[in-house]
């Protein structure tokens, strides 16, 4: 199994941690330091979590962390 982060995910990763990092740089790096854990268990545990209610598909799951929503898509050994 194998973790591959979109550009836009990225790119919200960076946004997040700029907006934070506003009132405290310690928080922000604490922050997404949490959302990557968060999504690093999907390694061992990838259906572990909740299908989007709105799509319903067995395969497109969410994880809630924060205030934050992670969506992503399990296909054949790939998490994206």
């Amino acid at each position: 199994m194998v973790i591959v982060w979109s550009i836009p995910a990225r790119q919200d990763l960076r946004f997040i941690h700029q907006y934070i990092a506003n009132d405290s740089k310690r928080y922000a790096k604490c922050v997404v330091e949490n959302i990557i854990t968060e999504v690093e268990k999907l390694l061992e545990f990838p259906r572990l979590r909740r299908v989007v209610p709105e799509i319903s598909e067995e395969n497109v799951r969410e994880i809630t962390i924060y205030s934050y929503r992670i969506m992503y898509e399990i296909i054949e050994d790939t998490i994206l």
